[in-house]
């Protein structure tokens, strides 16, 4: 048997098998690729300013926990859509989408919320794909901090929403926590 011959085969195999790649570091689902460009791509939809963007505020690690819970029916889908943004951002640029300058990256999404992203990378022209991220972007950003989003309260601090108090925890405790902005 031929080396090239037992290597195909053994690819075939393991693909047969449905083996995934590793998850990154620290994460359930995403690989570290995956984590780059999400975190790109999220950061973009909500950029820090004077308050945290989506990156400082945990959107990613959210969206990797509930990939393994509650959007486990999404697997696949953000597979497919991290792929396609990179193939595309690299045909585009020769650049990664996270390598890419912001108004290069807002560009791109710009035209994948329209649906008219490049149909050789997104046959719906990528508006479902735009949605599915915007949606869980935007959960974990606003969601309660308990499902490892919203790192610190970022969003409830910057709109001056005080946190919701551990059952049992009094509410002035929860006031000495977190004091009101202003």
């Amino acid at each position: 048997m031929k080396r090239r011959s037992f290597l195909a085969g053994t690819l075939a195999a393991a693909t047969a098998c449905g083996r995934r790649p590793a998850p990154a570091a620290g994460y359930r689902f995403l690989t570290a690729a995956e984590v780059r460009t999400l975190e790109a791509w999220v950061d973009a939809l909500i950029p820090p300013d004077e308050d945290p963007g989506a990156r400082e505020a945990g959107v990613v690690r959210y969206i990797d926990l509930q990939l393994t819970r509650w959007f486990r029916r999404h697997q696949g889908e953000y597979r497919t859509a991290l792929a396609q943004i990179e193939r595309w951002a690299r045909s585009r640029s020769g650049s990664g989408f996270a390598g890419l300058a912001p108004e290069a990256r807002e560009e791109m999404l710009a035209l994948m919320e329209q649906g008219q992203a490049d149909r050789g990378h997104f046959p719906d022209g990528g508006k479902a794909a735009f949605e599915l991220v915007l949606a869980h972007a935007m959960q974990g950003f606003y969601g309660n901090p308990r499902h490892s989003g919203n790192r610190g309260y970022a969003s409830w601090k910057m709109i001056g929403v005080p946190p919701m108090p551990v059952r049992g925890r009094e509410h002035y405790e929860a006031a000495k926590t977190f004091p009101e902005k202003g």
